[in-house]
């Protein structure tokens, strides 16, 4: 059963990187612009698509925004599609294989860890350096950002079918949050149960691997209330 899963997830990750340029994203010039009020406290966010906002109709309807926007931060959004703790991360043009570094030249006050779905694809080969990179990414973070906050959040999730690795590398992120003294946010991967593709109700865009607007504002939501339940809130 296992191996019949992660074969579907293989096919599905292929899919993933061919629609990623579906969405529209923003030019590249202005990623490393802050968005939000100038005296706002900047907060870079590595992630994947789903924190890119891939499946939205416009970039102010993706959860990262949402939060943002709410909370008067200035946003800098350095989330790629289809990118992984390792995977993608040694084709990334421009720089892009070294995402940590730029989050780090960022300067923010906050930094958002939202990565792992996508390592999921790749875990029967590479296991082991998902394991390192997830220590070695958050072990930099806090080196290059002793005073930000850092908040790492379960990897998201995309289909009933859940192999085995999801709940694994959820735990290596958890644990590595903890030695390095972040918050964690608990749950990240059930945040869309129930409203998969295929499902009655729905939440995700016509791709079917991404949310739509109704799935970014209810991970919106969601994260909204793990973010104040944070000790202390934010």
């Amino acid at each position: 059963m296992r191996t019949r899963l992660l074969r579907i997830a293989v096919a599905t990750a292929s899919l993933v990187l061919g629609l990623a340029a579906c969405f529209p994203a923003e030019p590249a010039a202005d990623v490393a612009t802050p968005q939000g009020p100038a005296d706002g406290p900047v907060v870079s966010f590595y992630g994947d698509s789903y924190t890119r906002g891939t499946g939205a109709s416009a970039p102010e309807n993706r959860w990262s925004t949402v939060i943002s926007t709410e909370r008067g931060w200035q946003e800098i959004n350095r989330s790629e599609n289809g990118l992984g703790f390792v995977n993608r991360r040694a084709s990334m043009r421009d720089g892009l294989d070294d995402i940590p570094a730029l989050v780090i030249a960022d300067d923010p006050d906050i930094v958002f860890v939202t990565m792992g779905l996508n390592d999921n694809f790749s875990y029967d080969d590479r296991a082991d350096a998902i394991h390192r990179t997830i220590d070695s990414d958050l072990e930099r973070l806090r080196e290059g950002l002793p005073e930000a906050r850092i908040v790492v959040v379960e990897p998201f999730w995309y289909t009933d079918e859940r192999p085995a690795s999801v709940d694994v590398i959820a735990g290596w992120v958890r644990d590595a949050a903890t030695r390095i003294g972040a918050d964690h946010v608990d749950g990240a991967s059930r945040w869309l149960d129930g409203h998969y593709a295929g499902s009655p109700d729905s939440w995700m865009a016509d791709d079917g691997l991404h949310p739509n607007d109704t799935g970014y504002a209810q991970m919106a939501s969601r994260m909204d209330a793990a973010l104040r339940a944070l000790d202390p809130p934010l």
